[in-house]
């Protein structure tokens, strides 16, 4: 037994109820009914695109076929005994944090490896143990009881192809500040990949464009490979979206220098309003008569010092 069981039981507040050893006869209604429902679902076999259109076509199909099946018991369908049941229920707790946790120690390359991949985890960690909290659809890397970061899963049934590294550039980033050559050959930023969470802004395809133009421009001039590393180095003190606003600002501009994506960032944080609405002067502040640009007091200032310096 999963040492999850208990504690998913306990949370829920059910019993579990086992079959005896060898004695599959104890469940065979279950499996008939499965087999009978499979039958009702599967009749006719669309195509989903991922595995989360699967699942929620899933749900909203088996919530149509209540409506659609008569209680065994009960007058009515199942979703009418479902219906008369609720008020009686216990209020559902929140979601069971259940996964399956593994103890791992990071690699020198600060990589971690599970199911054949291979997952970064920040430099600070290297040569570190870490947990390892698997989940069906993703991998939470956990140590000194605080989330270090998380990945999405990978799932490969094939062990013909060779298994892959997920790579998360900012994890890096404390091994580029002290090595910035790094940023040319470095595995982690030759595919630079998009920012964590996207922005949910346009998306991959756009945020990568932007910082690999930026890397492009940064990487044929001296000094550029620090000043792209500072510059990346923005996304963990300021919110990531205002840095790719920044930067891709400043590469409309034509001006993609470390000073000016500073000053754009600024500016897009900063609350305070810059257009100010225009205002009329009064008459009483006209200017009647416009200063002449005379250079020659210049000289007079200059020649007056140089007198008290002689005396």
């Amino acid at each position: 037994m999963h040492s999850m069981l208990p504690r998913g039981a306990s949370h829920y507040v059910f019993e579990p109820e086992f079959c005896n050893p060898a004695a599959g006869w104890e469940k065979g209604q279950v499996e008939k009914n499965v087999r009978d429902a499979r039958n009702r679902l599967w009749q006719v076999m669309p195509v989903f695109k991922d595995l989360e259109e699967l699942n929620q076509w899933l749900e909203d199909r088996c919530i149509a076929l209540w409506s659609e099946i008569a209680h065994r018991e009960l007058a009515g369908s199942v979703a009418d005994a479902w219906e008369a049941e609720k008020p009686m229920l216990m209020v559902l707790p929140p979601a069971f944090d259940g996964f399956v946790e593994h103890s791992k120690r990071v690699s020198p390359t600060c990589l971690i490896t599970f199911e054949r991949n291979r997952y970064s985890v920040p430099a600070s960690f290297a040569n570190r143990p870490v947990s390892l909290r698997v989940y069906p659809e993703r991998l939470v890397i956990v140590a000194e009881g605080q989330t270090v970061c998380t990945h999405d899963r990978i799932i490969d049934r094939s062990h013909r192809k060779p298994g892959k590294v997920i790579y998360d550039w900012r994890h890096y980033l404390a091994v580029i500040q002290r090595k910035p050559g790094a940023l040319r050959n470095g595995a982690p930023f030759t595919e630079m990949p998009p920012f964590r969470h996207l922005f949910l802004w346009k998306r991959t395809c756009r945020a990568t464009d932007i910082f690999r133009r930026l890397q492009n421009h940064m990487l044929r001039k001296d000094g550029g490979d620090r000043e792209m590393v500072d510059i990346l180095s923005l996304v963990l003190h300021h919110d990531e979206g205002a840095v790719l606003r920044a930067v891709e600002l400043a590469l409309e501009a034509g001006v993609p220098t470390k000073t000016h994506i500073l000053n754009l960032l600024h500016r897009l944080i900063d609350p305070k309003q810059t257009d100010h609405p225009e205002i009329e002067p009064p008459d009483a502040l006209a200017l009647e008569t416009a200063p002449k640009a005379n250079v020659d007091r210049y000289d007079d200032l200059r020649q007056a010092r140089e007198n008290r310096n002689a005396s």
